[in-house]
C-alpha cells in the first residue's frame, strides 16, 4: 500500500504544494485523527508533521479494516494486521510510534489453527474434523438421534468441569446414523480446552500396520502417540480385518496402557457382546474366546454405552 510520501510523488510538482496541503488538513480533520489528539494533547504542530506517514497509515488501515473483506483477502501492508499508535515524551520532544497488531480475524483463526493442531485423525475424512459444528445440528438433526447426542453433549460438558474421566463412550448403532460425527464434535468441543485427541479408522489402521511393521520407529511412534493422547477414537471397531497380533499386541497394548489413565471411545456397529465375538474369531486361528474376553476386559468396564439410533445419512440424497 501507498504511503503518504509516495502518494505525493505522484502528484505533478507544480501541484504538490496545494494538493499537499489540502491532504494534511484532510488528514488532521479525520475523526480518528481527532480523537487521538484529543487522548495526546501534548503533541504540537511539528511532532504531527514528522509523523505524518504514521498518522496516514493509521487511517488509512483503520478505514481499510471497517470495510474489511476478509482475513484472505487483507489489504493491509502485513495481513492480519492494524497499525496501533502510541506516544512517548522526552526533552519536552514527543515521538509518534507505530506498532502492528493482530486483528480479531487472525487471532481467531490462530486459536482455531491451535484447537485443529489438537486433534489428529488417521484415515479419516479430514472434513468430518475440519467443518463448522452447530450444537442445534449435534441435537436436532435427526430427532431420532437426539437422546444419544444429548448424552454426548452431557459427556463434553461434565469434562469440560471436571476434567477427564478415566471412561468413555461406547456408541453403537446402525450404518450412516453419525457415531463418527458424534465424536469428531467431541474431539472438536474438547479440543478447545486445551486436550489433544486422535480419532483412527480402525479397518485402514489394521491393514497399514502391515506396512509399519517394515518401519519399526513408526509403528512405536505412532503406539505411543495413541497411548498417550488424552481422547483416543476407535472408530467403526469391529468391522476390521483382524489377525491375532493386531489384536493382542497392538490393540490391546494400547488399551492395556490406558485403562485407568485415559478415556477411550468406540463407535461400532456391534453392540458389546457382538465386539467379543467378533475379537474371538481371527483370520489365522480362529476361535478365541479367552483373549476376546481379556481384551473386553478391557473396554467393557470403562465405558458408557449409547444407542445411536437414526436413519442412514450416507443413503439421503
Amino acid at each position: 500500500m501507498e504511503s503518504l510520501s509516495q502518494v505525493m510523488k505522484s502528484i505533478p510538482e507544480s501541484k504538490q504544494f496545494d494538493s499537499g496541503k489540502e491532504k494534511v488538513k484532510r488528514l488532521l480533520s479525520d475523526p480518528l485523527i481527532k480523537k487521538f489528539l484529543l487522548k495526546h494533547p501534548e503533541l504540537t504542530d511539528r511532532d504531527l508533521k514528522v509523523h505524518m506517514n504514521r498518522l496516514y497509515e493509521y487511517v488509512k488501515e483503520y478505514n481499510q479494516c471497517e470495510m474489511c473483506p476478509g482475513l484472505e483477502k487483507c489489504p493491509n501492508d502485513f495481513k492480519g494486521h492494524y497499525t496501533k499508535l502510541s506516544v512517548e515524551t522526552s526533552n519536552d520532544l514527543s515521538h509518534i510510534y507505530d506498532q502492528k497488531v493482530s486483528c480479531k480475524k487472525l487471532i481467531a483463526s490462530q486459536a482455531q489453527e491451535k484447537i485443529r493442531k489438537r486433534v489428529r485423525s488417521f484415515y479419516i475424512d479430514e472434513r468430518a474434523l475440519n467443518e463448522g459444528y452447530s450444537a442445534n445440528e449435534i441435537l436436532m438433526k435427526d430427532a431420532e438421534r437426539y437422546e444419544s447426542a444429548k448424552l454426548v453433549s452431557e459427556y463434553i460438558v461434565k469434562t469440560k468441569t471436571e476434567g477427564l474421566s478415566i471412561k468413555g463412550l461406547f456408541l453403537q448403532g446402525g450404518f450412516g446414523t453419525g457415531k463418527t460425527f458424534l465424536m469428531c464434535y467431541m474431539l472438536y468441543e474438547l479440543a478447545k480446552k486445551g486436550h489433544s485427541g486422535v480419532i483412527v479408522y480402525v479397518p485402514d489402521f489394521i491393514e497399514d500396520l502391515k506396512d509399519m511393521m517394515k518401519d519399526s520407529k513408526r509403528l512405536k511412534d505412532t503406539i505411543e502417540m495413541l497411548k498417550t493422547t488424552d481422547l483416543l477414537v476407535f472408530d467403526d471397531i469391529g468391522a476390521e480385518n483382524l489377525n491375532p497380533w493386531a489384536r493382542d499386541h497392538v490393540i490391546g497394548t494400547i488399551l492395556n496402557y490406558r485403562m485407568n489413565r485415559k478415556p477411550t471411545f468406540f463407535t461400532s456397529n456391534y453392540d458389546i457382546k457382538g465386539l467379543e465375538k467378533h475379537f474371538s474369531f481371527t483370520n489365522k486361528d480362529g476361535e478365541e474366546e479367552h483373549k476376546a474376553q481379556r481384551l473386553m476386559d478391557r473396554i467393557e468396564p470403562f465405558v458408557k454405552v449409547i444407542e445411536v439410533k437414526g436413519t442412514n445419512k450416507r443413503r439421503v440424497n
